[in-house]
């Protein structure tokens, strides 16, 4: 399965070389956090999980912190965060990509007129989750 996998990649990359109208730009290069945290990958099993997320206008995500990196690119919509710990504000719009705090508590809400579209990538350790809600 492995080497049907590099194969696939392979060719994948083949392709993309000579197709001349093929553009990678660049989202995101970053070794912190969105509040300045080094990323750390988790020490054991690791575990990657892709999930969407859609948040309705005026909704608010409970608060909660991650104790895994997480990643998140906006697909649509205005997302404010605040971290409730330090109170600084972050607003994020179609095409951010954000490298969220580890540890730290905060919220997320849809702070504008359309629904909120995000694809989330979590790196967690293997069956565990990453969302810890305040008590």
């Amino acid at each position: 399965m492995k080497s049907l996998v590099l194969t696939a990649a392979a060719l994948l990359l083949a392709s993309a070389a000579q197709a001349a109208d093929v553009v990678v730009t660049p989202v995101l290069r970053s070794t912190v956090t969105v509040t300045g945290q080094p990323i750390v990958l988790p020490r054991g099993d690791a575990e990657v999980v892709v999930s969407t997320y859609e948040i309705a206008p005026g909704a608010a995500l409970p608060e909660h912190k991650h104790p895994y990196p997480r990643f998140a690119h906006v697909l649509a919509g205005t997302l404010s965060v605040t971290n409730t710990e330090t109170g600084k504000v972050a607003v994020f719009k179609p095409g951010d990509f954000i490298v969220e705090a580890i540890g730290q508590w905060h919220r997320g809400a849809n702070i504008g007129c359309g629904q909120v579209r995000l694809l989330v990538i979590d790196q967690v350790e293997r069956g565990r989750g990453n969302v810890i809600p305040r008590p």
